[in-house]
């Protein structure tokens, strides 16, 4: 039986309006009676989901930020903050590639390193209180997500440069069609599922996760079942234990319904 399910947001558990299907929240309610926890795991910030679930924040939990931000029964768990030293390596990286341009994120904040018109809203790269800087953020600024964008489109070479350069730095992981994150190495989608499952007392074949995104790779290797979309890059549905239906179909809701009524 399932004790935890996780679901990343984007290309996933959003439609194709990026938009929570209005009975996601019945089903997150009804898992909870029965003793399932649901959590969102996503490459968003924790204030952004909460955003998405205001029916039900305090009914569930959430793998944020990549990762950086864990929240348990409403409580941090974990946040994990990027070295400033890495930070500024980082950027003086990114700097050297004029099609490569780099936003930083704290709890609250999007700092662009370059004007704004080089960045692109795309799925969860919204970029909330978007702010231009022409420096790094002060050390005490607690960096806690950074992406880097691509107006060349060409994600995979790109990441692939990065890993290169900063490979002993960061992990870097195609997120979307445009933008790459840069993530702290062990910090992921699927550490941040291990605390909760530290939490809990659950264990891996007891989990379920869904995911569409190189960013989802970790958390579908880790769990007991790790599920696909069928709208997944190719790599990602290579390693999945199952490969579901498409988001815009609801099929992660589809997913949902089975586990309850596996559980009636």
């Amino acid at each position: 039986m399932f004790k935890l399910i996780a679901s990343d947001m984007d290309g996933t558990l959003l439609d194709e309006n990026s938009r929570v299907p209005p009975e996601t929240y019945e089903l997150i309610e009804a898992l909870r009676e029965h003793g399932v926890h649901f959590a969102a795991s996503s490459g968003r910030r924790y204030d952004r989901l909460c955003e998405f679930f205001a029916p039900v924040v305090d009914k569930m939990d959430f793998v944020a930020a990549n990762g950086a931000q864990v929240y348990a029964e409403g409580v941090e768990v974990d946040r994990e903050v990027y070295s400033h030293l890495a930070v500024r390596k980082l950027a003086r990286t990114v700097k050297m590639f004029p099609n490569m341009h780099l936003a930083l994120f704290d709890r609250t904040k999007s700092f662009l390193l370059d004007d704004e018109d080089k960045f692109v809203r795309e799925i969860d790269k919204d970029l909330p209180n978007a702010e231009r800087i022409w420096g790094l953020p002060d050390p005490h600024v607690n960096i806690i997500k950074a992406s880097i964008i691509c107006d060349d489109g060409n994600v995979m070479d790109n990441a692939y440069v990065l890993q290169r350069e900063l490979g002993d730095l960061f992990s870097f992981a195609p997120s979307g069609n445009a933008w790459i994150d840069a993530m702290q190495p062990g910090v992921s989608k699927a550490s941040g599922i291990a605390q909760l499952m530290e939490h809990y007392g659950v264990e891996r074949d007891e989990v379920m996760a869904f995911g569409d995104s190189m960013n989802d790779y970790e958390i579908i290797r880790f769990v007991g079942t790790g599920c696909a979309m069928e709208n997944a890059r190719p790599a990602l549905k290579a390693v999945a234990d199952r490969v579901v239906g498409r988001n815009r179909d609801h099929a992660v809701q589809q997913e949902l319904r089975r586990v309850l009524e596996s559980l009636a």
